[in-house]
């Protein structure tokens, strides 16, 4: 049984660029989600993978990963995911001990940063870098899930009327 334990934060400023490596385009789709969970294809650096997840609230879900075909990937994104599918650039930033993954997002989500970091225990230490800024693992809007029924752009829009 596959096991995430992951911490979502806001990112301020962009001090992470200076350790971070160069980076990986990702695009992702949803084909299903629901209370319980959701279903994504994703590519990435010339891989597909199929990816399961449980819907639950927090920083500790249920999550499988298999590797499917490029071409089916490419597929699947284009006629069965719902729309708008997620683009982001994903940089790896080490700190202390720890790997983060800055996401930078495009299309529906231009203008959002978020950061995570996978732990091996709820409790683990980790060091928080200066630029981490609010926590927002326990909230859903920040999902990947919810970016495609309410992408940011349109929090964006809205709070600006």
């Amino acid at each position: 049984m596959g096991t995430e334990i992951e911490r979502k934060f806001l990112v301020r400023g962009d001090g992470w660029r200076r350790r971070a490596d160069r980076g990986t385009e990702i695009r992702q789709g949803y084909l299903a989600g629901s209370e319980a969970g959701s279903v994504r294809v994703r590519v990435a650096a010339g891989r597909a993978a199929l990816n399961i997840k449980s819907a639950t609230l927090g920083v500790r879900r249920l999550e499988y990963d298999y590797p499917i075909p490029l071409p089916d990937a490419e597929q699947m994104l284009e006629r069965l995911c719902m729309k708008p599918l997620i683009e982001k650039r994903r940089y790896r930033v080490p700190v202390g001990d720890h790997i983060w993954e800055v996401d930078l997002f495009h299309g529906a989500n231009e203008g959002l940063i978020l950061a995570e970091i996978e732990l091996a225990r709820e409790d683990e230490p980790f060091r928080l870098p200066d630029w981490a800024g609010e926590e927002v693992s326990h909230d859903p809007r920040y999902y990947n899930t919810c970016l495609v029924s309410h992408p940011y752009r349109e929090w964006r829009d809205s709070a600006s009327r």
